[in-house]
C-alpha cells in the first residue's frame, strides 16, 4: 500500500487537456507518494439543491479538469509509469446527470435530468436515491500521461497513455501501468467517482470530488501499447450480495446489443419498481455492469447488463 504522501497537488493545480508543454505542478523522484485533490467532472458546477435546469448551463469547455501534471524524474518514452492506488477521501456529495446528446441512449433521452447525491464519507454506507441504495466504490475516472503529439488534446476520449478510462476497478489497492510518451511522463488525475457501473451508460456516474493518494514509480523499457492494471482481489464484492437481474442484447452489432440490453433493463425497472425511464437509465449508469457474454458464435453476439438486486431490494 502507499506510504504517507510527501507532496500534495492541490485542486487549483488543474488543467483541461493533455499538453506536453504544460509546466509541471511538481517534480518528484520515482517511488514518491503524493496526495491529489481532484475536482469532479463538472468542475464544481453542480451544487446541492440544483435541478435539471443546471444541466443547461454546464460549460463543456470546463469539464473533466485533471489535477497535475507531475513530472517523474527519469521517465522516458518506452517506460511505464507504475501507479499504486492508496486511500480515497471522498467529499460526501456528488451528481449524476443525463446530458442531452451524450450517453449510450442519447437518442431516447433528449431531455436533461439531474440527481444530486449525499453520502456518508466515514462509514462508506450506500448512497440513497429514493428507495435505491447504491453501494460505493471510489475510483478515478480520468488518469494518464501527456501525449507525444504537441498541442492540447481533449481529456474526454481514452487513449493509449490513459485518459478518461472510466474503469471502476482503478480503486484502492490497484496497481496501474501507463505508457510513457514524453520525458517525465507528465501525469495527471481527476474525474473521481463514488460509484459507477461498467459502461457508465448514461455518460455520468456518481461524479464526486475527492482526494486520492497515489505512489508513482517507473518500469524502465516496459514498451506497453496501452494501459494495464492488477487488482488486489475480487472486484464486485460491493454489488454481489443479492445477485443480479440481467437483460441481454443479441445480434451482429455489439453497440446495438449494448443499447438493447440497457433498454430492456430500463423497461424492467420501470415495470417492476415504478421508476421513471430516465431515472432507471441514470441508475443503471451508476451501478449496472455491461458485459460481453459471447463474441464467437457468429453471426450474432451477446451483450448482457447486470443490475445488482441489492440496490432495490
Amino acid at each position: 500500500m502507499c506510504e504517507a504522501p510527501k507532496y500534495t497537488i492541490h485542486n487549483h493545480q488543474f488543467h483541461y487537456g493533455w499538453d506536453n508543454a504544460l509546466q509541471p505542478a511538481e517534480r518528484v523522484a520515482p517511488g514518491t507518494t503524493l496526495a491529489f485533490q481532484c475536482n469532479d467532472a463538472g468542475g464544481g458546477h453542480f451544487k446541492p439543491g440544483d435541478t435539471a435546469a443546471a444541466v443547461a448551463t454546464l460549460d463543456f469547455s470546463k469539464t473533466n479538469p485533471v489535477t497535475g501534471p507531475v513530472y517523474v524524474d527519469g521517465a522516458a518514452p518506452g517506460d511505464a509509469l507504475k501507479v499504486t492506488f492508496g486511500g480515497f477521501t471522498p467529499s460526501g456529495v456528488g451528481w449524476t446527470a443525463n446530458i442531452p446528446g451524450f450517453g449510450l441512449l442519447a437518442d431516447q433521452f433528449p431531455d436533461p435530468a439531474l440527481h444530486m447525491w449525499s453520502y456518508d464519507t466515514g462509514a462508506a454506507a450506500p448512497a440513497a436515491w429514493g428507495k435505491a441504495r447504491v453501494p460505493l466504490k471510489p475510483f478515478t475516472g480520468t488518469i494518464g500521461n501527456a501525449l507525444a503529439e504537441p498541442g492540447q488534446h481533449s481529456v474526454v476520449p481514452p487513449r493509449q497513455v490513459g485518459g478518461n478510462l472510466d474503469i471502476r476497478d482503478l480503486a484502492e489497492g490497484t496497481v496501474l501501468y501507463l505508457p510513457v510518451e514524453v520525458a517525465g511522463a507528465l501525469f495527471s488525475v481527476g474525474d473521481t467517482h463514488a460509484a459507477q457501473g461498467d459502461g457508465e451508460v448514461c455518460g455520468t456516474a456518481i461524479e464526486s470530488a475527492m482526494d486520492v493518494v497515489l505512489t508513482l514509480d517507473l518500469v524502465k523499457g516496459a514498451n506497453l501499447k496501452s494501459p494495464r492494471f492488477t487488482t488486489p482481489g475480487p472486484v464486485a464484492r460491493h454489488l454481489d450480495a443479492k445477485g443480479y437481474e440481467v437483460t441481454t442484447g443479441v445480434g451482429p452489432d455489439l453497440m446495438a446489443n449494448a443499447r438493447g440490453a440497457v433498454s430492456a433493463m430500463i423497461d424492467l425497472l420501470t415495470a417492476t419498481h415504478g421508476l421513471s425511464p430516465v431515472d432507471a437509465y441514470m441508475l443503471c449508469s451508476v451501478c449496472a455492469d455491461l458485459r460481453i457474454s459471447e463474441i464467437v458464435d457468429q453471426p450474432n453476439w451477446v451483450v448482457s447488463l447486470y443490475f445488482p438486486r441489492v440496490v432495490l431490494d
